[in-house]
């Protein structure tokens, strides 16, 4: 009976993080595999492949909290993901699906770098599908891919940037706590949420925040030359929309599906026959593109992860490209 229970809660820890429990004789590598989870009629083991990628959740450096164990390093993992399609010669384009709300300015750039050299040094097109989120940071990476598709009921846009603080000094003044920083110079302490913020800390974040936003409106103004005046202005005060609305003010290419998107996928490769595959670990199960991808533990975007999402921010201050009342849903 102890035997048992002990079996039992080894498989019930397994399941919910990247332990195993495997009796058989396997591999320890854990490098990415793949599974076929489309095949268009007449194709072939042989014949070309499209490679689905999946960004899901926030965007930062740092490894995606699990309920045992932490996941994939979310950069790390879109990295490791193209490398793998751009050594396969057989991998002809890329689809890739962000289910995101943003992140981090520097970690969203970095995402954005990839992609983009993935295309320019290899020359397979991608193709972006935006799921339910792709907004602030999320639609900053989708700008590096060469054709955006997004359902007619995801939410999109917020394009912009946020320092977001908190300040106490108020409510430690009224129970007799005073803070006094010793500092090396007159705005090491701007931030400080121990402090009233003074005029010219207030200013010298707000700079940044310019500065980041600049960077932000030379990626859309790039990758959306046909974009007016006047509706860059609108769209790019902060505001999300939905994708039929991102589609009518030319932010993305096109309203459709995942099927549209792999069509679109292989039009751009200019092969008519292929089949969609799924990067994931191994001795994982992925039978359709839907799967969530084991690559993604603790990744999923519902009310459970937004809520650890949160307390990685608070590990992470700084400045994001990130829809900041996603993150409190359901609060």
């Amino acid at each position: 009976m102890r035997l048992i229970l002990l079996l039992l809660t080894v498989c019930v820890l397994a399941s919910c993080s990247r332990l195993r429990f495997v009796v058989d004789l396997t591999t320890a590598e854990d490098a990415l595999t793949e599974s076929v989870v489309l095949k268009d009629d007449g194709a072939r083991r042989t014949s070309p492949k499209v490679a689905m990628i999946d960004v899901t959740g926030l965007i930062m450096d740092a490894r995606r909290p699990g309920l045992i164990t932490s996941g994939d390093n979310p950069m790390a993992e879109l990295a490791e993901s193209l490398k793998k399609a751009a050594d396969d010669h057989r991998v002809v384009a890329v689809l890739l699906r962000i289910n995101s709300p943003g992140g981090t300015v520097t970690g969203s750039d970095v995402m954005y770098r990839e992609v983009k050299r993935f295309r320019e040094t290899t020359g397979k097109p991608v193709v972006v599908l935006m799921a339910d989120l792709a907004a602030s940071g999320g639609y900053y990476l989708a700008c590096a891919g060469d054709h955006v598709i997004a359902h007619p009921t995801t939410i999109t846009g917020s394009i912009g940037v946020i320092i977001q603080t908190i300040n106490f000094s108020e409510g430690m003044r009224r129970v007799g706590i005073r803070a006094e920083s010793i500092t090396s110079g007159e705005n090491k302490a701007a931030g400080s949420p121990f402090e009233p913020t003074r005029p010219e800390h207030r200013e010298l974040l707000q700079g940044l925040v310019d500065e980041y936003f600049d960077g932000f409106m030379e990626v859309v103004t790039q990758r959306r030359p046909a974009l007016p005046e006047a509706v860059l202005a609108e769209v790019t005060d902060g505001r999300v929309v939905t994708g039929r609305r991102a589609h009518e003010i030319g932010l993305i290419d096109e309203v459709g599906d995942l099927h549209d998107a792999y069509a679109a996928t292989k039009k751009l490769a200019e092969v008519t026959t292929a089949q969609l595959v799924k990067y994931h670990r191994p001795l994982s199960h992925v039978a359709s593109p839907y799967a969530a991808t084991p690559t993604a533990h603790g990744s999923q975007i519902n009310l459970m992860q937004l809520n650890v999402d949160i307390s990685r921010l608070l590990e992470h201050p700084g400045a994001y490209y990130l829809w900041d009342a996603s993150l409190f849903a359901g609060k």
